[in-house]
């Protein structure tokens, strides 16, 4: 397969740069993920009879290869990273074809880690590939745009299970089958249709973990054990608490994708205007708020109209995350983007791979202390964020870099 430097991609047509071809992974893996992910908790409780503490147990085994994601960096020694990635997006579509081929605990955990390897190392490897090949200044308004390419993909597979699956009679089997297999197809096409091209920096290919970067590894773990509480348990209240069905939670999930396609294009202009450690301060400190409201649910007795509300401005403001990308790669040597990707994954996941099952085991206890410990997590985040400096850059990567570097050598 044919290597083109990045700098001589731009003569290639339009349709063939590196740019869009992360538009094109942007695309196909959501097709397959998001289609996994709005009939899951149907899908579990009506087919499986899962409860909360099921379904923490299927999250804990969905986040194991996140945890893994550190194995990249082996791979990568003998696979190219673009390679990997598409791989890897074709492992995620076909495990999410056959989902429905194993309607039982034992079966539906062990397809889900299968699928979960594919999304988590493909997630790994495309978040190198963005960083390696966007420019600094224009990172942000590009990643704002491939977020809101993906949430378009979304939209569109979301948007034909809310028209089709009552009027049609749509069972899961055929619905997993259709956004598996195209996104198979996306992913195949990629592999064939590209050349392989190459960064100017040589990423280094071994186990990178520097002291500096350790406010990045810091937000990297409150971030993951803080998502957990969002994917698993939001989606699971809407259902068991108030009883949505397939098309229900399908239409909530498409008003967050509308929002975040007009939204994630301001975002990344957001970001470049107000830098990194404002926009992260203001998503964690919303953050805790929406968790609080969501614990006041089940204090108050709230109604499903402001649980749907809270559930959008929730996951809007996740959106915002991608200043986590940015100041890593204004704070990287250009080297460690790569391996340093694998290991920021790695630790994400620390906490994700524990987190739901223990929890699932609390929910079934009191799911308002679920809330109130994830609004403590946003808090710490918030926290942790104040210490991003304004301006970050290699030596400058937290507001005590400049107290270090004043303090007179011994």
């Amino acid at each position: 397969m044919k290597t083109i430097k990045l700098a001589d991609a731009q003569a290639l047509p339009l349709w063939r740069r590196p740019t869009t071809l992360l538009f094109a992974m942007a695309v196909a893996m959501p097709i397959a993920f998001a289609t996994w992910s709005a009939l899951l908790n149907n899908f579990v409780v009506e087919v499986a009879g899962f409860d909360g503490a099921d379904i923490g147990l299927l999250h804990s085994i969905r986040e194991i290869p996140g945890f893994l994601a550190v194995g990249v960096i082996a791979i990568i020694i003998f696979v190219r990273e673009q390679v990997l990635g598409l791989v890897s997006l074709i492992m995620l579509g076909a495990a999410t074809a056959i989902t429905a081929w194993f309607p039982s605990l034992g079966g539906i955990l062990t397809i889900t880690m299968l699928s979960s390897i594919g999304f988590h190392y493909y997630e790994t490897v495309n978040q190198s590939l963005q960083l390696q090949w966007l420019p600094k200044e224009r990172a942000p308004q590009m990643l704002g745009w491939l977020l809101a390419a993906g949430s378009a993909a979304t939209l569109v597979a979301y948007g034909l299970i809310v028209l089709t699956w009552r009027a049609f009679d749509l069972s899961y089997n055929l619905v997993y089958l259709a956004s598996g297999g195209i996104t198979v197809l996306l992913a195949v096409f990629c592999l064939l249709a590209y050349p392989q091209f190459e960064a100017p920096n040589p990423q280094v290919k071994k186990f990178v973990l520097r002291r500096r970067y350790w406010l990045y590894y810091a937000l990297q773990f409150m971030a993951g054990a803080r998502r957990q509480i969002f994917m698993v348990f939001a989606g699971f209240m809407m259902v068991e608490h108030f009883g949505f069905d397939v098309h229900q939670v399908t239409a909530l999930f498409m008003i967050n994708l509308v929002i975040n396609m007009g939204l994630a294009p301001l975002f990344g202009r957001a970001v470049a205007r107000f830098g990194e450690r404002n926009t992260l301060v203001f998503e964690y400190a919303g953050l805790a708020l929406v968790f609080l409201a969501y614990g006041g649910i089940y204090w108050f007795g709230w109604g499903v109209l402001l649980a749907s509300v809270l559930y959008v401005v929730d996951h809007m403001l996740f959106a915002l995350a991608l200043a986590l990308k940015t100041y890593f790669q204004k704070i990287a040597d250009p080297g460690d983007i790569a391996p340093t990707a694998a290991v920021a994954f790695t630790i994400n996941h620390i906490a994700a791979v524990g987190l739901p099952w223990v929890l699932g085991l609390l929910w079934l206890v009191s799911p308002s202390a679920v809330f109130v410990l994830a609004a403590g997590l946003a808090t710490g985040s918030l926290l942790l964020a104040l210490m991003i400096p304004r301006h970050p850059e290699p030596g400058n990567e937290t507001v005590f870099a400049g107290l270090v570097a004043a303090t007179p050598a011994e």
